[in-house]
């Protein structure tokens, strides 16, 4: 058995997952089209939601690649195909965007002319706050995302051809320049995406709060697939505690920063109580909304926090599989508790689209990057870091 081999012919199983997921995904879409046509504005809330989750899997995975490029590491060896698998879905949630860019009037009240003419702020934020400038930025950010994605990926399969030490140096030097543009990007994206819901809103905290639950959904995601893939060979022989070990201590790190920036925006807009910023939190704590709140409190920081101080939490896949698929859940909630109460600021409001769109897109997504993961070797064996991996299976013996 080689471990160059592509993964479709090393893990069948793959296969039947992939169908499985289309499927899923297909009916759940069927299913929300109705949706569409009984509540469109429901519909493009939810689809935000489902969208933004979704996406921030396949960049916190291109965020991580450059990352490990940049730093190395035996938990970026093992993870580095399921890294490129997700992020190679870039495409496809490129085109995902139009269905956002079609129901923009149902989501951002700064599309409408009538609106602008009588509101003094709006007027103020036109230059920034227009359709056509909305697309062009939109498509400069896809731009910039699929151009790393493709350069990454295309050199990486050039590497598992050739042991070539000038290809990891290319990646790295694209990584360097890569996460720049990767952090400004997605810092703009989180301005026009989600803070513009409410155009009279704004933090200066919002787009690192943003790229922070990006890096924290993108390691979830692969804690869950590398436990899948762990328990069948050939990767049952490779993948060893320490590799969970160093992924959990990751995890931990990417918690504490979404906490730390939650509460720093929460503190210095608390601190200032300026009607225009302290308004966003009012109809968020003062109502059943806060039941939400407290359910990221607890689930989304407390209870991971406590959990992966452990050290045989994180080096035992069964366990921190549970803590991945909870902080999964997590972070679908807290798009849910961004975009949500902009649009019904009396309560607590869950929909059924807020449902199946998420089933949809998320089965969709997943289908997409198993389609990806089977084409490729399972390892990059010409990795420099491999050595180091496989030194981790040595050391467990």
């Amino acid at each position: 058995m080689s471990l160059q081999q592509p993964a479709d012919q090393l893990i069948p199983e793959l296969a039947p997952a992939q169908q499985k997921m289309f499927v899923a995904g297909g009916a759940a879409a069927a299913v929300s089209v109705i949706g569409l046509f009984l509540n469109p504005a429901q519909f493009f809330q939810s689809y935000l939601m489902a969208y933004l989750f979704v996406l921030g899997a396949s960049l916190g995975c291109l965020g991580l690649g450059m990352i490990h490029q940049l730093s190395g590491g035996a938990w970026g060896v093992v993870t580095r195909r399921l890294i490129g698998a997700s992020s190679r879905i870039l495409p496809v949630l490129t085109v995902l965007f139009i269905p956002i860019l079609l129901g923009r009037h149902y989501l951002f009240e700064w599309t409408h002319a009538d609106v602008v003419a009588h509101d003094e702020v709006l007027q103020h934020k036109q230059l920034y706050l227009n359709t056509p400038f909305f697309i062009l930025r939109a498509v400069v950010y896809f731009a910039v995302w699929n151009a790393l994605v493709y350069f990454l990926n295309r050199w990486s399969l050039e590497q598992d051809r050739t042991p070539d030490p000038r290809i990891a140096r290319r990646m790295q030097a694209l990584s360097g320049a890569g996460l720049l543009a990767y952090a400004i990007t997605v810092t703009f994206a989180s301005f026009d995406w989600l803070m513009s819901l409410d155009p009279h809103w704004f933090s200066t905290i919002y787009g690192v709060l943003l790229l922070g639950g990006q890096g924290l959904t993108a390691l979830a995601m692969l804690i869950v697939a590398l436990v899948w893939l762990s328990r069948r060979a050939p990767l049952d022989a490779i993948v060893v505690p320490g590799h969970f070990h160093d992924l959990g201590n990751l995890m931990l790190a990417f918690v504490l920063l979404w906490a730390y920036f939650c509460y720093s925006q929460y503190l210095i807009i608390f601190s200032a109580n300026l009607p225009e910023e302290i308004t966003w939190y009012l109809h968020r704590l003062h109502t059943s909304w806060k039941f939400i709140a407290l359910v990221l409190v607890l689930f989304h920081f407390a209870v991971p926090f406590l959990l992966l101080l452990s050290r045989k939490v994180k080096r035992t896949p069964d366990l921190i599989l549970k803590i991945a698929l909870a902080i999964l859940a997590a972070r679908l909630i807290d798009l849910y508790w961004l975009i949500a109460p902009q649009f019904h600021q009396d309560g607590l409001v869950i929909h059924w689209l807020d449902i199946t769109l998420p089933v949809a897109l998320c089965a969709g997504w997943l289908g997409c990057f198993v389609w990806q993961l089977r084409g490729r070797a399972i390892l990059p064996v010409h990795d420099p870091q491999f050595e180091q991996a496989l030194g981790r299976i040595a050391s467990a013996g």
